[in-house]
Order: C-alpha cells, then sequence, then structure tokens
C-alpha cells in the first residue's frame, strides 16, 4: 500500500510506498494501509540508478505509460525490483497522474583479495566465491559476505583443513563500491588416527582396510595424502568394500552406518563403518525367461556366471551386458535384460532368471 504524503502538498495526489520492515522470511514486505486510487500513467520517471540501466527498471515493473495503475500493480512493481538483487530500497511516488521510481542501488564490488591462503590457488577461491554469487562487478550485500565465507570454510574443509579461520574486511571504495578481503588463519591439518570396519566375520578388519585409499597412513601418505579425511574418497571406499563383498558371494552385504568423529582440537579424525556381511551364497542356477529370437542357445553361451561358484555380482553384470549387446545384433538396440535372483537362504545358495524383452 502507499503512505499518504503530508497534507502540505495535497494538491497532489502524491503517495509513497516503501519497504517498511526488512526481509522476514527471505519475501516478506509491510507496507501501510493507506492506498492511491487507480489512475491512468501519464509519465513514469526513474531516480536514483548509477549504474543500472534504466531498461532494467522498465523491464521489471507491470505498467507503461497510458496503463491504469493501481495498488496492486505498485506492489507488484516493489516485489520484482526488489528480486533482481540489485537495489537495497525501492519505493514508489505518485505525484498527479506521474509515477516516480525512486531506488538505491547496492554497492557493486571492486576487488577481491585473499590473504593468508596458502593450500589454494587464489583462481580456484575467485571461482567457488562465483559459484555463490559473489565477484568483481556483481551487487554486493553482507548476506552474500556470510555465504563467502561459509564456502571458503567448506573448501578447506575439502583439503582436511578444519580448524581454518575466515576474517571477511568490507571497505568502501568510491561510486557506490565495495574492496573485499578475506583474510585466512588456514591452520594444522587434520589426519584419519582411527579407522574401524565393525561386523565383519569372514574376514579380518586389517583385510578389509587394505581395500581403502583412506586409513591411518604410511610411509607414504606425505606424498598420497591418504590419511586426510574427504568424503568423497570415503564414498569411494564405501563402494569399493561394498563390490568387494558382492564379488566373494555376499549377495546381501550391506553398510549399515558411518560415523566420522574430529578430535576437539580438529586435528584428529575416527571413522568407524558399521557392516552386516549377510551369508556367502553359491549359485545354484541359471535360467532363461522372456523373447529370445528363438536364439535361446545362442544367448546361453554367452552366461558368465558359474553353477556351484560363489555369487560374484560383476559376472551377473557382464552377462546382462552381453545379452543386451547381442540384442543389438539383431536391431534390437533398446531391449532389456533383468537378473532376477531366487535365494534359497536354508542352503544358501541363489538362482538367477535372465528375464529379456528386446522391444
Amino acid at each position: 500500500s502507499f503512505l499518504l504524503m503530508n497534507k502540505q502538498f495535497s494538491q497532489f495526489r502524491h503517495t509513497s510506498l516503501s519497504r517498511a520492515v526488512g526481509l522476514i522470511a527471505g519475501t516478506m514486505l509491510a507496507f501501510n494501509a493507506f492506498a492511491a486510487g487507480p489512475f491512468n500513467v501519464r509519465d513514469i520517471r526513474v531516480e536514483g540508478l548509477q549504474r543500472v540501466e534504466p531498461g532494467t527498471v522498465f523491464a521489471s515493473i507491470p505498467f507503461r505509460v497510458g496503463d491504469d495503475y493501481t495498488d496492486e500493480k505498485g506492489a507488484a512493481a516493489i516485489r520484482s525490483l526488489f528480486a533482481l538483487g540489485l537495489f537495497k530500497d525501492v519505493r514508489i511516488e505518485v505525484n498527479g497522474d506521474v509515477l516516480v521510481l525512486i531506488v538505491e542501488e547496492r554497492p557493486s564490488i571492486a576487488s577481491l583479495e585473499f590473504i593468508g591462503t596458502k593450500e589454494f590457488d587464489k583462481d580456484v577461491l575467485r571461482k567457488a566465491l562465483r559459484d555463490v554469487g559473489l565477484a568483481e562487478g556483481r551487487p554486493f550485500d553482507k548476506a552474500l559476505a556470510d555465504r563467502a565465507e561459509q564456502e571458503l570454510k567448506r573448501q578447506y574443509v575439502s583439503r582436511s583443513l578444519y580448524g581454518a579461520e575466515v576474517i571477511t574486511t568490507i571497505t568502501p571504495s568510491d561510486r557506490n563500491r565495495v574492496n573485499l578481503s578475506f583474510t585466512v588463519v588456514e591452520g594444522d591439518l587434520a589426519k584419519i588416527k582411527e579407522m574401524r570396519v565393525v561386523g565383519a566375520k569372514a574376514f579380518t578388519e586389517s583385510k578389509l582396510l587394505d581395500q581403502f585409499d583412506q586409513g591411518t597412513g604410511n610411509w607414504l601418505s606425505w606424498y598420497t595424502k591418504s590419511d586426510r579425511y574427504s568424503r568423497t574418497k570415503l564414498n569411494a571406499d564405501l563402494e569399493t568394500l561394498r563390490a568387494w563383498y558382492l564379488a566373494r558371494g555376499y549377495l546381501e552385504f550391506r553398510i549399515d552406518s558411518t560415523q566420522v568423529a574430529i578430535s576437539p582440537n580438529k586435528q584428529d579424525i575416527s571413522i568407524t563403518i558399521n557392516i552386516t556381511e549377510g551369508e556367502r551364497f553359491v549359485i545354484s542356477g541359471v535360467k532363461l525367461e522372456g523373447n529370445y529370437l528363438d536364439r535361446a542357445d545362442e544367448f546361453k553361451a554367452l552366461i558368465k556366471m558359474q553353477v556351484g561358484k560363489p555369487y560374484n555380482a560383476e559376472t551377473v553384470a557382464e552377462t546382462t551386458k552381453a545379452f543386451t549387446d547381442y540384442f543389438g545384433k539383431f536391431g534390437f538396440a533398446f531391449a532389456r535384460v533383468e537378473a532376477k535372483p531366487e535365494i534359497d537362504r536354508q542352503n544358501n545358495r541363489v538362482q538367477f532368471v535372465l528375464q529379456a524383452d528386446p522391444s
């Protein structure tokens, strides 16, 4: 709604609409209850622009010269202009049948500087901040600086520098610009001091940990950085562990949970992986179902799984791939082949049904 202007200007229909309350939950605006009645707009003026082009403003408002103006259109115009992210404040004043849009631009970022950053190339950090909306020449607000600090800390955490501290300094410059500097105290590396696999029965813990790229380190860790914790690397190690079990008959193997704990001084990391091995299964048979183009014997020759041998997820995948590739030779490029296990838990045996649909 629009604020009624001072009575000494009563000869004009002169009201204003402005942001009365800061953003609440990111979007809520509060306006006064008084409103200006609808009228036909004779002219639209914009005041307060420094870098933003007038065309950007006119393209964002829901009315033009000659249109009828209403409170709803005024509120929509203010929402649209704030949504551009270019303005700290927006007001609309109505003077007779002339609309005046009064804006206050957000400052732009003149420069970015990094102090104390040894672990990263500065161009890497600039790209990381650009991805969260902070870059030279872009509009600036305090929320962006907070996001930038969090992103810088995240980058350092990815390098096992959990104690890194970031201090942001904002220095005003000419032409409504600011210079930003990020001073980083990197701290010491956090290293994996303990790594456990809990729940293993068929294999020793040390045997399982040998499958991992990450660990408590050895004499080569200064080069391989294998004792630095990385969530991405841990996920890759967990998939390696899963594949290792599935290649050795453990059809129902699962990883129940992982816990990563860091010491109060942010230097030592402990990792605990809880698993359930399940039973070891042997393949009891392989059956073909579905449409095999009257070439079942040819497809059977492609089966990689061996009856009497432990279940192996790799040979199952190789078989389904060989089948789909063979269908492709007969013009069925999108054939579907599904390997369905029929599990006999009492005898720890599994039979696979290869269901084919070439269409």
